[in-house]
């Protein structure tokens, strides 16, 4: 299994969070076969990724252990509000994938969000991250550069106040200019793509 082989690389005796990385395949059989190595304490938590509503649900109703994650495409210009309150209403935690909308629409130079990093005294990075944050969001920026890493970590000392938080909900444009999940050639791609 890739659980175990994962395992191996890494020299470790268990793992603190697995995920399913796409709704595709068989992984109905994938998530029992975590369920079992998360009985086990081979696995610390187990979760999922890009799963629509529609797909968590029916993950979260149809087995008795639920994601304790879905990581899935969140940023100001794709806040999938909708989903993030079915993963509330299921306990499952929101995660974001390309939290800075991987530099997507000029993002760190966006006249708003450059407003709001002025007034703050924080970098344009900073708010959104932050904005994440405050409606209890996981984040995982992506980075390679250690002053970029430090940045992304600076994000405690301060609270967007509530007329910023709406003012950045303006800029959801309502769908994904990263991936199209609903596409089938999407699917085609995915399902032919191996991970491990």
């Amino acid at each position: 299994m890739a659980a175990k082989a994962s395992m191996e690389r890494l020299g470790l005796e268990y793992l603190d969070l697995y995920l399913i990385h796409q709704p595709f395949g068989d992984y109905y059989g994938a998530w029992r076969a975590m369920e079992e190595m998360y009985r086990d304490g081979i696995i610390q938590a187990i979760g999922v990724c890009n799963f629509d509503e529609a797909r968590l649900v029916d993950l979260c109703i149809n087995h008795e252990i639920l994601p304790a994650v879905n990581q899935i495409e969140i940023h100001p210009f794709h806040q999938q509000t909708s989903a993030i309150q079915t993963m509330n209403r299921y306990k499952v935690q929101p995660e974001a994938w390309g939290p800075l909308s991987e530099g997507q629409r000029n993002i760190f130079q966006h006249r708003l969000l450059r407003q709001i990093a002025d007034r703050y005294e924080k970098s344009t990075a900073q708010i959104i991250l932050r904005w994440h944050i405050q409606q209890g969001i996981i984040v995982i920026p992506k980075s390679a550069r250690k002053e970029r890493m430090e940045e992304n970590l600076d994000i405690w000392d301060f609270t967007l106040d509530s007329k910023d938080m709406d003012a950045i909900k303006t800029l959801d444009i309502g769908h994904s200019e990263i991936i199209n999940h609903y596409s089938p050639s999407t699917a085609k791609i995915l399902n032919n793509t191996k991970i491990h």
